[in-house]
């Protein structure tokens, strides 16, 4: 009961082991592509599991006292919050944390390699037409995929 609260390391590599934690596998998320954010599926789901139990140990080293976890989630919680600050305020930070719409599909013309690049399947595609209403890519004007990893679909006007 006495190791409850005794941190096996200073209380400043806590926070200096959660802003690089934090950082790289936001970096990676980010490198991951859109794709991985917008829809979860039993796989994304599976990842995210195995990502926190993989970094587990870079926060905690050898530490298990419930001050070293109560300190490293405050510690996650306001580093979350700078970022959603930042990002709020910084449109250059925006893009560089967040990225950018992607298109997918201009004019009635998908962009196979941008849907490969982007890791959106034909059925994704698909998909995300139907729900907009759009039988054909012909009356597509335009397909972004969004940063969140949704996909928008905007009509043609002249469609009939």
């Amino acid at each position: 009961m006495s190791d409850l609260f005794a941190l096996a390391m200073p209380w400043w590599e806590f926070i200096l082991r959660a802003v690089i934690v934090y950082v790289v596998v936001l970096v990676m998320v980010r490198v991951a592509g859109k794709r991985t954010l917008g829809q979860f599926t039993p796989f994304d789901m599976l990842l995210l599991v195995l990502l926190g139990n993989a970094v587990q140990n870079a926060l905690l080293g050898q530490d298990t006292s419930l001050g070293g976890g109560l300190l490293l989630a405050a510690t996650l919680i306001a580093l979350n919050y700078f970022v959603g600050w930042i990002t709020t305020r910084s449109p250059a930070m925006e893009r560089v944390i967040e990225g950018e719409p992607v298109v997918l599909a201009r004019h009635g013309h998908v962009l196979q390699k941008v849907l490969r690049r982007e890791l959106v399947s034909k059925a994704d595609f698909s998909k995300a037409m139907r729900d907009a209403g759009c039988d054909d890519v012909d009356e597509v004007d335009l397909a972004l995929l969004e940063t969140n990893g949704h996909i928008t679909i905007i009509l043609k006007k002249d469609r009939m």
